[in-house]
């Protein structure tokens, strides 16, 4: 059996939070000849092996961008057999957050989900609620732009009654408008898939994220893919506008 590159990470430089973009379900589909959705069937597993394998170092958070608002514009057919797969996929892998000690969380405009989706997602967050353990964090019917304007809209309807002066708002205040109130932010960005864009997600929070691009479809993505990707980020110099004299 080939040694796992888990064995080379030092646990003592951990990311707290790593953020993934999950690209690639389509066309690791359509390059086999097959309908997209066994791509996201596929991608589920990939979700479930990421998943285990941030829970076996004993990463803080984790975050995957599920569905964007964006998606809601592709063909209804696809979006409501995704939506099919995410009450499914919920309800099946719940005994298993439960089991690797798994927090599951939302961020995103729920509001839009389907009642089916919505409702199995709170029950699955319920059940979850007080382990201890990997926080998951599904960004589902996300936008980034969605966010913010929404913490602007929060702060000014605040402003206008008078709660707060303009001169109060601060990044910190503002950070606390956003749906990711009381997570870290991410240390590392993962995207597969080969594209190297931030696509509407967490804009805000990725102001000083290591980026990690790799051309590989996230349907191929597991473990060992990602211990890859927290092996480039214990690489990685943050300096966070510092100079590397400063930080020695």
């Amino acid at each position: 059996m080939s040694k796992s590159l888990i064995d080379n990470i030092d646990k003592d430089r951990l990311p707290q939070h790593v953020a993934i973009i999950m690209d690639g379900n389509g066309r690791w589909a359509k390059a086999r000849g097959e309908d997209r959705s066994a791509g996201h069937r596929e991608g589920v597993v990939s979700v479930r092996k990421v998943v285990e394998a941030a829970a076996a170092i004993h990463l803080n958070y984790l975050t995957v961008y599920t569905f964007s608002m964006e998606n809601w514009h592709r063909p209804d057919e696809e979006v409501q057999a995704l939506m099919a797969l995410l009450v499914t996929a919920i309800h099946r892998e719940t005994p298993d957050l439960m089991k690797n000690n798994i927090r599951l969380l939302a961020i995103g405009d729920l509001e839009r989900l389907l009642e089916p989706v919505r409702l199995t997602l709170e029950e699955c967050i319920r059940q979850t609620s007080f382990n201890t353990g990997t926080t998951l964090v599904l960004a589902l019917s996300y936008s980034s732009r969605w966010e913010i304007s929404n913490a602007a809209r929060l702060l000014a309807s605040e402003t206008v009654a008078g709660r707060i002066t303009p001169e109060q708002i601060t990044e910190d205040v503002f950070a606390r408008c956003l749906t990711t109130d009381g997570m870290p932010d991410p240390d590392l960005l993962i995207r597969t898939g080969g594209e190297k864009r931030i696509s509407n997600f967490l804009l805000w929070q990725l102001s000083y994220t290591e980026l990690y691009f790799t051309d590989t479809y996230w349907p191929d993505f597991k473990e060992e893919e990602f211990y890859k990707a927290i092996l480039y980020y214990q690489q990685r110099e943050r300096r966070f506008g510092k100079t590397s004299e400063q930080l020695n």
